[in-house]
């Protein structure tokens, strides 16, 4: 474990480092969220009166029959919050790719590669839809013996597509080239011993975990001085931290995929990632 946090840890450091190289990349999860956010509110009303129609229906003891129309309304759903990521993901990953390779690159030049990619991202926002429809379908209808399904397929789906992204801005290449590209560049290098046991993440958790922490704490201080404008301005305080949390850590994510692989397709990452870390990403202790 001690291993694990250590690599996470560097490649968290060399990550940040990309980014504070060019804090721009950070536009493109704020950019992300805002849309996300929109398209959330735009499929919200509707996914609430369905809601409390259910619970309605639930608390008179009436079975519960989900139509065809709820599986389509929730897929497209999917398939425009997918859609959003992906897009503005593979713009961030167009502009890392730049910086570690020494280049210059500006957020409307990685939006135009979006953009020139979009068909391809639409494709594979089609085919991650269907798999997270496919997944929420498997885990409603097994109970938690599904959950353990859809935890296990899940993981190795993440695993498979997790150099799509960089892939899509790198490279012309339909939807499902794109994932098989992804599939064989992560077996190139690491064969068949893919579990990802050495990512960001271990080190992220932990500063993730702190903040939650530091702002329960704050509310929970602001709360005991019985001052709504402090208690109000506290919160405000914590969700912009917390915004701002998040968007650091889908960049440096983004900075990560993209360094796997420039390591795996141009056998050197650039931006001082160590070569032996990236070497362990997917290896397995065995």
């Amino acid at each position: 474990m001690a291993g694990k946090f250590a690599r996470s840890w560097m490649l968290l450091k060399a990550s940040a480092e990309v980014l504070r190289s060019d804090k721009s990349l950070l536009m493109f999860p704020l950019m992300s969220g805002m849309a996300t956010l929109l398209v959330a509110a735009t499929f919200l009303t509707p996914v609430g009166i369905e809601v409390l129609d259910d619970q309605r229906i639930r608390a008179y003891g009436v079975a519960h029959h989900v139509s065809p129309l709820h599986y389509a309304f929730l897929f497209l759903f999917y398939l425009a919050q997918y859609t959003v990521i992906i897009f503005f993901n593979t713009a961030l990953a167009s502009v890392a790719t730049a910086r570690l390779r020494g280049e210059q690159a500006s957020v409307s030049d990685g939006l135009a590669v979006a953009r020139s990619r979009f068909g391809t991202i639409l494709g594979y926002a089609v085919i991650a839809a269907t798999v997270g429809m496919v997944l929420r379908s498997l885990q409603e209808r097994f109970g938690w013996l599904g959950r353990i399904i859809v935890g296990l397929i899940g993981l190795g789906w993440t695993v498979a597509t997790f150099l799509v992204v960089p892939v899509l801005a790198n490279e012309e290449v339909g939807p499902m080239e794109a994932v098989q590209r992804s599939v064989e560049l992560l077996r190139r290098t690491w064969g068949e011993n893919l579990v990802g046991n050495a990512g960001i993440s271990v080190a992220f958790g932990f500063i993730t975990v702190a903040a939650v922490m530091v702002a329960v704490l704050l509310v929970m201080a602001a709360a005991a001085a019985h001052s709504l404008p402090l208690l109000v301005v506290t919160l405000a305080i914590v969700v912009v931290g917390m915004a701002l949390l998040g968007m650091i850590q889908s960049s440096l994510q983004g900075v990560y995929a993209v360094a796997l692989y420039r390591y795996v397709d141009e056998g050197e990452a650039g931006g001082g990632f160590d070569q032996t870390m990236l070497e362990q990403a997917f290896r397995s202790k065995g």
